[in-house]
């Protein structure tokens, strides 16, 4: 195996500091976003959920961020995959946005909530033909003997969809995570990353400098 111990990049784009930081996260996360879109990043929404089991047990994945708001940050999902059955034990989660073409991270904890199932619906419509009938087809997290019986599945339910209209699953559904940390990391030569973490207390957002 290719040894990795002398594998490293320097950083040196930008820089973040407390002068020109927004005193709002939530602003100055929509303007790191904007940042991102704009820069033709492969999958600038893709975000690691982590959340713990009922045993302390952590797992992460990908999902896609799919709004943001003065409020939190909304996914969507199977929700009875591996990730809700987590939340439904522990609603504390997390969020790791990292854009490596911009030498970026943003780290966000705090609870989840379901979203409403009108909020779910709007969501759920506006997705493409395909997208819905999958998410039918697929039992998240469950094993299957292979992947015949997945795209087998998926072709009876397109079928049904040509004289049917595709109604949101009844498992399925959108999170919001209300945050109470946001930390957000710009890559810095020497390995003397800039670190601003916002913390809200009393319902109210300060922020800070880390040691990288």
């Amino acid at each position: 195996m290719r040894d990795l111990r002398n594998i490293r990049k320097e950083y040196r784009l930008k820089e973040l500091d407390e002068k020109h930081v927004s005193s709002d996260p939530f602003h100055q996360f929509s303007e790191w976003m904007e940042e991102a879109l704009q820069s033709d990043l492969m999958e600038p929404t893709a975000t690691v959920l982590s959340t713990v089991s009922k045993e302390g047990r952590p797992s992460s994945r990908i999902v896609l961020l799919k709004q943001t708001s003065a409020l939190g940050f909304d996914f969507f999902t199977n929700q009875q995959s591996k990730k809700g059955q987590h939340l439904n034990q522990n609603v504390f989660a997390s969020l790791l946005f990292f854009w490596p073409e911009l030498e970026r991270q943003v780290r966000i904890e705090g609870a989840v909530q379901k979203l409403s199932n009108e909020d779910s619906d709007s969501y759920f419509y506006s997705r493409p033909a395909q997208s819905k009938i999958s998410a039918w087809a697929s039992p998240q997290s469950t094993i299957i003997p292979d992947r015949k019986m997945l795209n087998d599945w998926f072709e009876e339910f397109e079928k049904i969809s040509l004289t049917n209209p595709i109604k949101r699953p009844p498992y399925w559904g959108g999170y919001r995570l209300f945050p109470d940390l946001i930390e957000f990391w710009q890559g810095r030569e020497n390995r003397l990353h800039d670190r601003i973490e916002f913390i809200k207390l009393e319902g109210e957002w300060k922020f800070h400098r880390l040691a990288p």
